[in-house]
C-alpha cells in the first residue's frame, strides 16, 4: 500500500516536468550570478532542494523524492545536478557576454549555446530519473553523461578565458600599444630625417632665381659695376658709425632680400640704415644683381664675399683649421644617413652647415667692421616688423651682447647646450644660467674689443676640436664667449618659434619687432607652417621679372 502511494506521488511530480525544467533554469541563473559575484540574496544560503529547483515538489510529510534512493546515490546525484545548474549559469553568462562583445569567433558563441541546451536536457532527465533501487544503472548513466558535459563546459570556459579575462585583455592591449609606439618612434625618426633633408635642400624655384640673376649679371656686366668696385675703397656710409649698421650672413638670395625689404619698409628713416651682406663667392654676383633691381629708399647695401676678408684663414680661424681634420669631416659627412636614422639627435648634430664659415662670421664682427661702434646681427630667416633704431639707443651697461633670453623653468639653461660632465665646463659655468637666442643681437663692438671676446671664442673652439664640450653649432660657443656679458632685451624685440611651433600667440607675433622662423619649417619651403607664411611672403618681390620667370607666386 505504501509502495503504491509513493508511485502516485512520483507520477504526480513528473507529470509537471516542463514546468519544473523552466523553474530550474530560472533558478540556476540567479544561483550562478550569486556564485560568480559573491552576492548573497537574503540572509541565508539556498537549500539543496532550492539548488535542484525541486522545492515545490516536497511531500507533505517533509520527505523528498530523492530520499527514496540510497544515501550515497542520492548525494552523488544531488552534487551532479548542482554542478550542472552552476555550469549552465556560467555558460549562459559567457554566451551572453560573447554576444554583447560581438566576438569575432562566432564558433565560441555557438558552443556556449549548444552546451546550454545540453544542460537544459540534463535537468529534464534529472526530473525523470527514477532513483529507486531497480534503476541504479540508469542513474549511473545519467551521472556519467552529466559529468562529461560538465567537463566539456569547464574546458570550453577555460579555453575562452582570453576572450573574457580583463587583465589578460589589458596586457594584450598594452603589448599592442607598445608595439605601435615603437613603430611610431621609428616613423617619427624617419620623418624628422626627411624633414631635415628638405630643410637643407634648395627648392627648384630658389635655384632658378639664383641662376637667372647670374645670367643677368653675365649678359649686362656694365650695368652692375658698383661705384665701390671702381674706387676699390669702401664707401663712406659703410664706415660711418653715426648710421645704423646691420650684419646679414647668408647664401640664400631670396631670404636675404626679404630681410632687407622688411628692414627698409619698416624704417622711419631708411637712408640712415646700412646693411652689410656677406655671402659665399659662388652666389656673390646673383646677390649683387638682386639689390640693384630696385630702389631701397636710400638704404645703403654692401654685398661682399667671405673670401674678401683675407684675415679669415686656417692659421687664424680654429674652425677652418679643424675642417682640415679627417676625423671631423668623417663626423659630418661620413655615414650621415645611417647614423641619422638610428639616432634622431644626429639629425641636428651631424649637419655640415655648422662647418660653414658663414655661421662663424658672427664671432669676427669687430675685425670685419673695425670703424663701427655697434652693429645689429640678423639671421636670414627673420622678418623685421618695426623700426629697430631703438636698439642702438639701448643702454648695454657695459655688456657686449644684447639678446632676448629663452629660458623658462628648467628649459633652455646652459646645461642643455654644454657638456657639464667635462670638468672644465663644470668649473667655469653655472648649469642653470639662462640661455639667449641668436638671430637678432645688438653687439657693442667697443666692449667686445675691450673684453677680447674673439680670443675667448678661439680658446674654447680649440678645446672643442673633438666635441667634448658641446656638439651643436654656434649657439654653445656664443653662450660661452658672452657668458656674463649679455644684457637681456625685452622679449617683444625678438619672437622665436615660427619655424616649428604652430601655436604661438597672435598678439605676441603682432607685437614683435622681429619674428624668427627658427626650425626646419622655413617660410620659403613647402614644409612651412601656413599660418605664418603671409608674414614672410608680404616682403617677397613677386612683381620682379625674375620671380615670375621662376614660378614664384604669392
Amino acid at each position: 500500500m505504501a509502495r503504491s502511494r509513493r508511485r502516485v506521488a512520483l507520477s504526480f511530480l513528473f507529470s509537471f516536468k516542463g514546468l519544473a525544467s523552466t523553474i530550474a533554469v530560472v533558478g540556476c541563473f540567479f544561483v550562478t550570478c550569486s556564485f560568480l559575484l559573491n552576492v548573497h540574496v537574503g540572509s541565508s544560503s539556498p537549500t539543496d532542494h532550492e539548488v535542484l529547483g525541486l522545492k515545490q515538489y516536497e511531500r507533505n510529510d517533509g520527505r523528498h523524492p530523492l530520499s527514496l534512493a540510497s544515501n550515497a546515490l542520492r548525494a552523488q546525484l544531488k552534487e551532479t545536478v548542482r554542478s550542472v545548474v552552476e555550469y549552465q549559469g556560467l555558460v549562459l553568462m559567457h554566451g551572453s557576454i560573447a554576444r554583447k562583445l560581438k566576438l569575432e569567433n562566432s564558433k565560441l558563441v555557438r558552443n556556449f549555446a549548444e552546451i546550454s541546451i545540453n544542460f537544459t536536457d540534463l535537468i529534464k532527465k534529472a526530473s525523470h530519473c527514477d532513483v529507486s533501487d531497480s534503476n541504479t544503472a540508469l542513474v549511473h548513466r545519467f551521472l556519467k553523461e552529466a559529468k562529461e558535459k560538465v567537463k566539456f563546459a569547464k574546458q570550453l570556459i577555460s579555453n575562452s578565458k582570453g576572450s573574457f579575462d580583463s587583465q589578460l585583455k589589458i596586457q594584450k592591449l598594452k603589448d599592442k600599444i607598445f608595439g605601435l609606439e615603437e613603430q611610431m618612434t621609428k616613423m617619427k625618426t624617419k620623418g624628422e630625417f626627411a624633414k631635415s633633408i628638405a630643410a637643407k635642400a634648395i627648392p627648384r624655384n630658389l635655384h632658378c632665381l639664383a641662376l637667372r640673376l647670374m645670367q643677368e649679371r653675365i649678359e649686362n656686366p656694365i650695368r652692375y659695376i658698383h661705384k665701390q668696385t671702381k674706387s676699390r675703397q669702401p664707401l663712406q656710409e659703410f664706415e660711418d658709425s653715426n648710421l645704423y649698421h646691420y650684419a646679414i650672413f647668408s647664401d640664400n638670395v631670396l631670404a636675404a632680400s626679404v630681410v632687407v625689404n622688411s628692414v627698409v619698409q619698416n624704417a622711419k628713416e631708411p637712408w640712415k640704415h646700412v646693411l652689410h651682406i656677406v655671402i659665399e663667392r659662388t652666389t656673390l654676383a646673383a646677390m649683387k644683381v638682386m639689390f640693384k633691381l630696385k630702389d631701397h629708399n636710400g638704404t645703403h647695401i654692401e654685398v661682399k664675399a667671405v673670401e674678401d676678408y683675407k684675415f679669415l684663414n686656417s692659421s687664424y680661424v680654429p674652425v677652418l683649421r679643424q675642417q682640415e681634420s679627417a676625423e671631423l669631416l668623417g663626423y659630418y659627412y661620413g655615414h650621415g644617413l645611417e647614423n641619422s636614422t638610428t639616432d634622431s639627435s644626429n639629425l641636428k648634430f651631424r649637419n655640415p652647415k655648422y662647418l660653414s664659415m658663414l655661421n662663424h662670421l658672427r664671432f669676427y664682427l669687430p675685425e670685419m667692421y673695425p670703424k663701427l661702434n655697434k652693429i645689429l646681427f640678423l639671421d636670414d630667416d627673420v622678418v623685421v616688423q618695426k623700426d629697430l633704431t631703438g636698439l642702438w639707443e639701448f643702454d648695454m651697461d657695459g655688456k657686449v651682447n644684447g639678446a632676448v633670453e629663452t629660458c623658462f623653468g628648467s628649459f633652455h639653461r646652459y646645461d642643455k647646450y654644454l657638456k657639464f660632465d667635462h670638468p672644465l665646463i663644470k668649473e667655469t659655468f653655472d648649469p642653470k644660467a639662462c640661455a639667449w637666442a641668436y638671430g637678432m643681437n645688438i653687439f657693442d663692438l667697443d666692449a667686445w674689443r675691450r673684453d677680447n671676446c674673439t680670443e675667448k671664442y678661439h680658446y674654447w673652439q680649440e678645446l672643442n676640436g673633438n666635441r667634448t664640450l658641446w656638439r651643436l653649432g654656434t649657439l654653445p660657443p656664443g653662450l660661452i664667449t658672452f657668458y656674463s656679458t649679455t644684457k637681456p632685451l625685452d622679449k617683444s624685440w625678438h619672437v622665436l618659434g615660427l619655424g616649428y611651433n604652430p601655436g604661438l600667440s597672435e598678439e605676441k607675433i603682432q607685437n614683435a619687432a622681429v619674428i624668427h622662423y627658427n626650425g626646419d619649417s622655413k617660410p620659403w619651403l613647402a614644409t612651412a607652417i601656413p599660418r605664418y607664411q603671409p608674414l614672410w611672403t608680404k616682403y617677397v618681390d613677386y612683381d620682379l621679372e625674375f620671380f615670375r620667370a621662376c614660378n614664384f607666386a604669392p
